[in-house]
């Protein structure tokens, strides 16, 4: 045996050391194309998750520390929870969120509700006009909510529903982009299993309270966290069909902060980071439902 052919053995094995990065397709990364990869992603964190933190970190100084030095400190000298109290003792704090609480978990009811409902039905139930209600679904996506919001508020006046939490409720009890999140979603089951059961002697109801629905709980996830989201943040319809300030919802509630207390941005940071704090405990909770909607539909063997 030649000394080439000693040495060739050796080659596989060394190169089986070297680290090495694939995609997602089995071809492998450049360390110079990895390297540009992370700092995009480093960028893109920094102006996503940038404004979160300076208020978080402004929201926790005390009234002696510069919140405007350049260049800006996350970190507190002394970090205070006193602002906090201040936003409960300058509004009622709790109160608007617990009247925020409510719509967002009536709307989140509504639109699950709703939207599964009439996504089921567009999807699978054989009627006439079913594409183009399908279609009026997709219009009413493109209408904006200002060009809409005087026939809203004339709506609810007439039905005696102003300065009520079930005004605020009702416009968005069902959205039109969650009604077509459902359809796709219940499109993206084999017609197999639903006529399997069919064949046993199952109703309409039976199917999709049995079938369809425990399949789609990922976008059901989706439907949720968008619901409670747009309810949550919403601050122009609020503002215009309420005007008793023990109704508030907690949107309404912070601009008071904005308004009175303009200068005090540590204040305004702290109302800021109450808002946020359900939002980001609710994706927490919802998160692996969340992107296990967008694959929703797949059977398990």
């Amino acid at each position: 045996m030649s000394v080439l052919e000693k040495v060739r053995p050796e080659r596989p094995a060394a190169a089986a050391r070297e680290p090495r990065v694939t995609d997602e397709e089995g071809r492998r990364v450049r360390p110079r194309e990895l390297l540009w990869r992370y700092l995009l992603l480093l960028a893109v964190l920094a102006l996503t998750t940038g404004p979160f933190l300076w208020q978080l970190a402004t929201s926790l100084k005390g009234p002696t520390e510069d919140i405007y030095g350049s260049p800006p400190r996350l970190l507190p000298a002394h970090p205070t929870l006193h602002n906090y109290a201040r936003v409960a003792d300058t509004i009622p704090v709790w109160d608007y969120a617990l009247n925020s609480l409510k719509v967002a978990a009536a709307n989140v009811v509504t639109n699950c509700v709703g939207s599964a409902l009439a996504g089921y039905a567009l999807a699978r139930l054989r009627y006439r006009g079913r594409r183009v209600t399908a279609l009026v679904f997709v219009l009413a996506m493109l209408v904006p909510v200002e060009g809409i919001v005087i026939a809203q508020f004339t709506t609810m006046r007439e039905l005696g529903l102003n300065n009520t939490l079930i005004g605020v409720v009702l416009p968005g009890a069902v959205g039109a982009m969650n009604v077509l999140l459902m359809r796709g979603a219940f499109r993206a089951l084999p017609y197999e299993i639903e006529e399997a059961a069919y064949a046993d002697g199952a109703n309409a109801w039976q199917r999709f309270l049995r079938i369809a629905l425990p399949s789609v709980k990922g976008t059901l996830a989706v439907v949720a966290i968008f619901a409670f989201m747009g309810a949550w943040d919403d601050f122009l319809w609020p503002l215009i069909v309420l005007s008793d300030p023990s109704k508030f919802t907690l949107t309404i509630g912070l601009n008071y902060l904005h308004g009175t207390f303009a200068n005090d941005e540590r204040l305004v940071a702290a109302g800021t980071i109450i808002a946020v704090a359900p939002l980001i405990a609710l994706f927490a909770c919802l998160q692996r439902y969340f992107f296990r909607g967008v694959g929703e539909g797949a059977v398990k063997g």
